[in-house]
């Protein structure tokens, strides 16, 4: 990998068309909009061939990260006026006369780091935001996927003037010099572990970040579920993409009861989404690289060394492949439970009730992604004040992030901060406090002399 090229814009120029007011009209904000809505129009053939070539995206698969920054387009661009008016606030009886409002300021030059398993998606969704906030941004993409990487810079390149947004390319390297920076704020989608050295690093200038990590996100299935909508949904969730989704269920909790008809109904459905031989299925995507596929193939080898695997287990090394699995998992100490996946395995562990179910949740980080799938009303409720997780979805996986109206974020380990439509918007925004006073109305008593004004301060203000 070659060294980051000098940026053509220097991060402190890049504010400086923020801090002199440049991107504060609503207009500046929906042509930045409308410059990225020309990207999207005409990316899409060489984005669906960028993708295949990173992560053997099928088309469907590809056009979805399309899909999901035009949309949050277009909710920014219907809504962008409402976001941007000031809000008025009530005020105390000791300010009167008084008005207050919030109003909502650009940040300055902001950070977007992006990771390799949606490289196109991650990268463009937060910039919506950042650009109608008002802020010029540097997009920092995923070395993992190359071809996109490389058609991002050129895209960006082609349609916003550097001083706006830039690219910059690289590994590792590249990433921690832009670290270096100050920034006035951080934006990264990633692991935990980088999250940390993306922390620590904002911590020198004092800059906000949003983390948007992952880890493992459980899905229970109550005895009263319907198995095979139940089974289907969840071996979508762990073949889209390749299993290499911060969202996917990461393991299942299961009661004991439906155990052995949920194994017969994954069978069933996994057969019927990726035929009698999932590995040469045209719906199955690749490993993003060799590391990462050597990773998985070795849990897979341990999980047959104990004759754990009940569905799948065939991988090809050639084309970095693994077909959806069901590993069955007696305890939390399984190899298979002590990081996220991130790949098209599921390990399966029995349970009693929903009550053991939710102990053992709570016992681990705080998932990205709870669901559950039970008709049960009060089971959901339990599942809801039981528990804590950055979204929550009944009966379905992974649809909840993609809808742009619902904001979308971790808790605890699996991140901070939120983003999605109006959340994206307030997470790029200063919200800032304006007070209107008089000039008439003054109070004598907050003026010294004090002597004797305390009992009438207590009264005044309680």
């Amino acid at each position: 990998m070659l060294p980051a090229a000098p940026m053509a814009h220097s991060i402190a120029s890049m504010r400086a068309l923020v801090n002199q007011g440049v991107s504060r009209p609503l207009s500046w904000r929906l042509d930045q909009l409308d410059r990225l809505s020309a990207l999207l129009d005409h990316c899409e053939p060489r984005l669906l061939a960028a993708l295949a070539s990173d992560l053997g995206k099928p088309p469907l698969e590809a056009t979805m990260e399309l899909v999901a920054v035009r949309q949050e387009l277009q909710l920014t661009r219907r809504q962008l006026r409402r976001w941007m008016a000031p809000h008025r606030l009530a005020t105390a009886l000791f300010l009167q006369p008084a008005q207050a409002r919030q109003i909502c300021e650009p940040l300055g030059c902001v950070l977007i780091i992006s990771p390799w398993n949606y490289p196109f998606q991650l990268c463009l969704h937060p910039l919506v935001s950042a650009l109608a906030a008002g802020n010029t941004a540097v997009l920092k993409p995923s070395e993992h996927t190359p071809a996109t990487s490389a058609l991002l810079a050129e895209l960006i390149a082609a349609h916003f003037p550097p001083a706006v947004v830039q690219v910059v390319e690289g590994d590792g390297s590249a990433a921690a010099a832009l670290l270096e920076e100050r920034f006035d704020h951080i934006f990264f989608t990633g692991g935990e572990r980088v999250g940390r050295l993306v922390m620590t690093a904002a911590a020198r200038h004092l800059t906000p970040v949003t983390l948007e990590l992952g880890g493992k996100s459980p899905a229970i299935v109550l005895a009263d579920a319907q198995l095979d909508v139940t089974a289907r949904r969840l071996i979508w969730g762990k073949g889209f993409n390749a299993g290499q989704t911060c969202v996917a269920p990461d393991y299942l909790l299961v009661e004991t009861s439906v155990r052995q008809g949920l194994v017969a109904a994954l069978k069933r459905e996994r057969e019927r989404l990726y035929g009698s031989d999932p590995l040469s299925s045209p719906d199955l995507g690749c490993i993003v690289n060799q590391a990462q596929f050597s990773r998985l193939d070795a849990l897979l080898q341990q999980a047959r060394e104990r004759d754990q695997i009940i569905l799948g287990g065939r991988s090809d090394p050639g084309r970095r492949r693994i077909e959806p699995t069901v590993v069955a998992v007696a305890d939390g100490d399984d190899p298979l439970m002590q990081a996220e996946i991130f790949g098209p395995i599921l390990p399966l562990l029995s349970t009693e009730t929903l009550t053991d179910a939710l102990e053992f949740v709570q016992q681990r980080p705080k998932p990205l992604a709870l669901y559950l799938f039970s008709g049960n009303p009060e089971a959901q409720q339990q599942a809801l004040l039981g528990s804590s997780s950055g979204t929550l979805c009944f009966n379905d996986v992974i649809v909840q992030a993609g809808d742009a109206h619902l904001p979308f974020g971790g808790v605890g380990g699996s991140g901070m901060g939120s983003y999605h439509g109006e959340a994206g918007f307030r997470t790029f925004s200063h919200q800032r406090t304006v007070v209107h006073r008089r000039l008439w109305g003054d109070v004598p008593l907050r003026y010294p002399p004090y002597a004797g004004k305390l009992p009438l301060l207590k009264r005044f203000l309680g």
